[in-house]
C-alpha cells in the first residue's frame, strides 16, 4: 500500500499558493513540522490530518494518496494476469489471497493454477509445478460453476500433462493428453511429446499426422474467411496476399501426381483470387484464375475423390476425408462462393467463361 502524504501536503499548499510558515500558522504547528511532513520525516498525528484535509478541502484518501485496491474476483484477477506478464512475484502472494478468499470459486481456483503454471514453466520450479497441479485438480471439481466456453476438462488436463511433463513424468503426462484427446484435438502436443521427448517417433506419426492434417486445412478455411474479412474492409492488397499465401501452401504441399479433394479447395481458392484480382483491376489475370480453377473442378467432378492422398508429408491420408458447406461437387462451390460474393460483374465474368469452356468442349 503506498501513501503519499508528503507530496500531497506539498501540492495542495502550493496549490494555495501558501508557504510552510502560512501553513504551520494555520495549523498551529511550526514551521519545522511542516518541513519535516513535506521531507517524509515524520508523520502528522491523526487530528492534524483531519484537520489539513478539511482546510485543504479534500478526503482524508485523497490527502494520503491512499487508492484502495479494487478486490472484486475478476479484477483481482486481472491483477495477477498483468503481473504475470513480466512474472512479478507479487502475482503469487496475490493469488494465495484470492484462494484465501475464494477457496471454493472455480473461476479463483483455475485462474490461479493458471498463475502457478506459468511461473513453473518459465522457471522449471518444482513447487510450483506442483502447486499448479493440485489446483487444477480441485478446479476440475468445482467445473460445473464454469461459464467461460473457453475453459473445459479438456483445457484443464491439458495444463496438467505440461506440469507433469516438467515434473518428470513423461508416461502419466501423455496418458492424460490420450484419455483427452476428443475430435484430435491434443494431437499435436501428443505427436510433439512422443517424437521429440519420448524416442519414439514411428508411435508419433498417427498423432502428428492427425494434427499436420487439421491444421492445414484450418489454416486454408482462415485464408477464405480473410478474404472476406479483407473485402469487407476494401483492402484488396491483403486479400491477394493472404490469397496467394493459401495457394502457394496448397501448391507445395499437394503431389503432383493424382488428384483428391486438395483440388476441390484449390478450385475455391482460385476462384477468390480471380474475384479479388477483378476488384484490383487486373481482369485478364483474374479471367485467367477463372479458367484454371474452371479446369481443375472439370477434372475433380469427373471422379470425385474425398481423401488426402496427394498431401505431402503427412501418413495415414487415404483415411482422412474431407467435406465442406459450399457443396458436394467443385462446381456447386463455386457457384455458392460467387453467389456469396454478390458481384454481378464477377458473375457474369464466370458465366462468360463457362459457356465459352462449354462450346469448346
Amino acid at each position: 500500500m503506498k501513501i503519499s502524504l508528503s507530496e500531497n501536503i506539498r501540492r495542495f499548499r502550493k496549490q494555495r499558493k501558501m508557504t510552510q510558515e502560512k501553513l504551520a500558522e494555520a495549523l498551529g504547528v511550526t514551521v519545522g513540522a511542516v518541513y519535516k511532513w513535506e521531507s517524509g520525516q515524520s508523520l502528522p498525528e491523526l487530528n492534524l490530518i483531519v484537520e489539513m484535509a478539511d482546510f485543504f478541502d479534500t478526503s482524508i484518501d485523497v490527502l494520503l494518496g491512499y487508492h484502495m485496491k479494487d478486490n472484486r474476483l475478476d479484477s483481482a484477477l486481472e491483477r495477477i494476469n498483468a503481473s504475470c506478464r513480466t512474472l512479478d512475484q507479487s502475482a503469487l502472494t496475490e493469488a494465495e489471497k484470492i484462494l484465501g478468499k475464494y477457496p471454493h470459486s472455480f473461476k479463483a481456483v483455475y485462474g490461479c493454477a493458471e498463475v502457478y503454471l506459468v511461473f513453473g514453466v518459465s522457471n522449471h520450479d518444482t513447487n510450483h509445478l506442483k502447486r499448479a497441479l493440485e489446483l487444477f485438480e480441485q478446479s476440475k471439481i468445482l467445473l460445473s460453476q464454469n461459464d467461460n466456453n473457453r475453459i473445459s476438462e479438456i483445457t484443464i488436463c491439458r495444463n496438467m500433462s505440461v506440469a507433469l511433463f516438467l515434473l518428470g513424468d513423461k508416461e502419466k503426462s501423455i496418458e492424460l493428453l490420450k484419455q483427452n484427446n476428443a475430435g484430435g484435438i491434443l494431437s499435436d502436443h501428443i505427436g510433439i511429446i512422443l517424437s521429440v521427448f519420448m524416442n519414439a517417433p514411428e508411435k508419433a506419426v498417427p498423432y502428428l499426422s492427425e494434427a499436420y492434417i487439421t491444421g492445414i486445412l484450418t489454416l486454408l478455411d482462415v485464408v477464405l474467411g480473410f478474404v472476406f474479412v479483407f473485402r469487407s474492409r476494401g483492402d484488396w492488397c491483403s486479400a491477394m496476399e493472404i490469397l496467394n499465401f493459401g495457394v502457394n501452401l496448397l501448391g507445395n504441399i499437394k503431389t503432383d501426381t493424382g488428384h483428391d479433394a486438395l483440388e476441390k479447395i484449390h478450385s475455391k481458392l482460385l476462384v477468390m483470387l480471380a474475384y479479388v484480382q477483378l476488384k484490383s483491376g487486373l481482369q485478364a489475370e483474374s479471367a485467367a484464375s477463372l479458367r484454371k480453377a474452371k479446369v481443375i473442378a472439370i477434372h475433380f467432378d469427373s471422379l470425385p475423390d474425398y481423401t488426402l492422398k496427394t498431401m505431402r508429408f503427412a501418413e495415414l491420408q487415404e483415411q482422412s476425408m474431407i467435406f465442406d458447406i459450399f457443396g458436394a461437387s467443385a462446381s456447386e462451390s463455386i457457384t455458392e462462393l460467387i453467389t456469396l460474393l454478390d458481384d454481378q460483374q464477377f458473375a457474369d465474368q464466370w458465366r462468360e467463361i463457362s459457356e465459352n469452356e462449354s462450346c469448346s468442349s
